[in-house]
């Protein structure tokens, strides 16, 4: 890798001192993890988490990256990891660490170990980062947004929200949190103010996760639902799931679609403004402005479907397993024909475009 570099960088040299402008411009390399999808794997309880790469034309993949870079491993559970342009943040919740890497060389920078308690999920806005947080399984009212200086990697401080904050994201000065519940269950969505902290919060259907923000710039949620259960752990019912709309100037849901009653989707990503979720094994596909749900499913992907992303005309989808690999199955968009396979982490959940 030093030696490819090397010579990209000579080479970078002399076109800037003796090329012309009509000349071809050597773009040289971040490093050999750019160009292609990182899948996080959560790890089991007898193993680690761990990270993989496949890159975009699909010719090489690589497992154990981070292991492989730095000679050590990751914790177990590896929940998630957020970026910035030059870093990746990687959430290992039961160790209550982020790591941070270089995101192209994946090289170790630093770690946040202070201050952090079961971290979820992680958002960037100019040298903040900002991390959920769901505190101690005991207590359901110590859950906390963690705000991260990214120029010294300390938690500055902590600001109180509801239980069990999941996802976040941020817009306009604003950060958005789905509360999913932790180790009970929650039904709201807080919008905190980044400068004045104050949080607002929005009731939607029971566990919403995934979050995103339609071309309108609207905020879409899935709510999974719940499945009720009596103390002999025997089904009793369920609660409604819902993909819900809801207008950023006014905080009112403007939409909300429903699923059958015990139905209980999941994996929500949003690519060229159409919605992709699933339900069971199968992905749907719907336009961000449609007013009902899809009736037929895209395609059924195999195994156990536990990871999704949509980009480039393809649907990734990972086949999760936490006794050995997982697969990422690649399914081409127009005609849903799974056109590869690759071996990727154990317990492999999130998919990112790097």
């Amino acid at each position: 890798m030093n030696s490819l570099i090397t010579k990209c960088l000579f080479l970078a040299l002399i076109c800037l001192t003796s090329c012309s402008d009509d000349d071809e411009i050597i773009v040289v390399p971040k490093g050999d993890y750019e160009n292609g999808l990182l899948i996080s794997g959560e790890g089991s309880g007898a193993g680690t988490g761990s990270i993989s790469f496949v890159s975009n034309d699909l010719s090489e993949s690589e497992n154990l990256i981070y292991k492989k870079v730095n000679n050590v491993e990751l914790g177990t559970f590896l929940q998630s990891i957020a970026f910035d342009d030059d870093s990746a943040y990687i959430i290992v919740d039961n160790t209550n660490t982020i790591t941070v890497v270089d995101r192209y060389t994946f090289e170790f920078k630093n770690e946040i170990i202070v201050n952090l308690s079961t971290p979820r999920f992680m958002t960037v806005v100019g040298d903040k980062g900002y991390v959920t947080n769901w505190g101690s399984t005991s207590d359901d009212t110590d859950d906390f947004i963690a705000v991260v200086d990214l120029q010294t990697f300390a938690v500055d401080k902590t600001i109180s929200v509801g239980n069990g904050p999941e996802r976040i994201i941020a817009k306009d000065g604003k950060l958005y949190v789905s509360h999913k519940g932790a180790f009970t269950n929650n039904n709201i969505v807080s919008v905190i103010t980044i400068t004045t902290e104050e949080v607002e919060e929005i009731t939607v259907k029971d566990k919403p996760d995934e979050l995103v923000f339609n071309n309108a710039g609207d905020l879409v949620v899935l709510s999974e639902g719940r499945t009720l259960y009596d103390a002999n752990w025997n089904v009793t019912g369920h609660t409604l799931a819902s993909i819900s709309t809801i207008d950023v100037s006014t905080l009112v849901i403007d939409t909300a679609l429903d699923f059958e009653l015990g139905a209980h989707p999941s994996l929500m990503v949003l690519d060229n403004n159409t919605i992709y979720y699933a339900l069971g094994n199968d992905i749907f596909a719907m336009d961000a402005d449609a007013t009902a749900l899809p009736g037929a499913s895209l395609l059924t992907a195999e195994g156990y479907l536990y990871g999704m992303a949509v980009g480039g005309n393809r649907i990734y989808a990972t086949n999760a397993s936490f006794t050995d690999v997982s697969a990422l199955n690649i399914y081409d968009l127009a005609s849903q024909d799974k056109i590869d396979t690759k071996e990727i982490a154990l317990g492999a959940s999130k998919i990112y475009f790097n």
